[in-house]
This record gives C-alpha cells, sequence and structure tokens, in this order.
C-alpha cells in the first residue's frame, strides 16, 4: 500500500493562467498572480489547483473592478485530478470564486458546480455553492 498518493492534488494552473470568475462580484475573467503558501523550487513556476487560494488580477469585467488585485480561490480545472476513493475528476473550465483573506467571499452566489474539495477547505465557498460535485 503506498500512503499519501490516493488523494495528492493534482495542480493544474501556474502563473499567467486565466480563468473564469463565477460569482456575482462583478469581475468576468482573472489572471493567477501569485499562489498563496506555495513553496516550490528555484525558477519553477508556482502552480495552483482545486481548493488553494490565489492572487488575482481582474482582466475582463466592470470598470470599478478592472485591474483589482484580490484573492480568489480555485472552485474548478480542466486538468483532471484523482480522489482519494480513486475517481479521475475533470471540469469543462477553469474557474475561481473571489474571496477575502481569511476566505469570505466577496461575491453571495456561485454559478455552476464547486468541486468537493473547494468546499470542504473553504466553508463560505460551501455555503454559497449552488452544486457540489
Amino acid at each position: 500500500m503506498m500512503k499519501g498518493i490516493a488523494g495528492r492534488q493534482t495542480n493544474g494552473l501556474s502563473v499567467g493562467s486565466k480563468l473564469k470568475c463565477i460569482d456575482n462580484t462583478g469581475a468576468k475573467e482573472v489572471r493567477v498572480v501569485s499562489v498563496i503558501n506555495y513553496h516550490g523550487v528555484h525558477r519553477r513556476y508556482p502552480q495552483a489547483g482545486i481548493g488553494d487560494q490565489i492572487v488575482a488580477s481582474v482582466v475582463k469585467g466592470t470598470p470599478e473592478m478592472k485591474r483589482e488585485l484580490t484573492r480568489a480561490v480555485i472552485v474548478r480545472q480542466k486538468r483532471p485530478f484523482r480522489r482519494a476513493d480513486g475517481v479521475m475528476v475533470q471540469f469543462e473550465d477553469n474557474a475561481v470564486v473571489l474571496t477575502q483573506e481569511d476566505g469570505e467571499t466577496k461575491g453571495s452566489e456561485i454559478k455552476g458546480p464547486v468541486a468537493r474539495e473547494a468546499a470542504e477547505r473553504w466553508p463560505r465557498v460551501g455555503a454559497a455553492a449552488s452544486m457540489i460535485m
């Protein structure tokens, strides 16, 4: 039996990736600027996966939201990842929910499915989600 391999998160997004924003804050698309609590290797781009908190820059959205630096939690990724029970999970797009530093969501509603891993790690995201997969 191999320990620690089963639920290991596959990071599917690196710095510079564009993601869809699926809450009602006014942002439509964001770009990953950095990954919170990422401890990497020299010259390796920081990567993030489902449930990770990132610093994001708003690329598309309302004029007051554009170019704003904000925290966000990744709730969907296209890159397949393996759950502890052996199921491979993959979403149609990469998506985030804008949050504050403590994990409180900025918007009041979340459109579309949210990964179970993100909902378990961030309770406020799970509470606002309409569908958890």
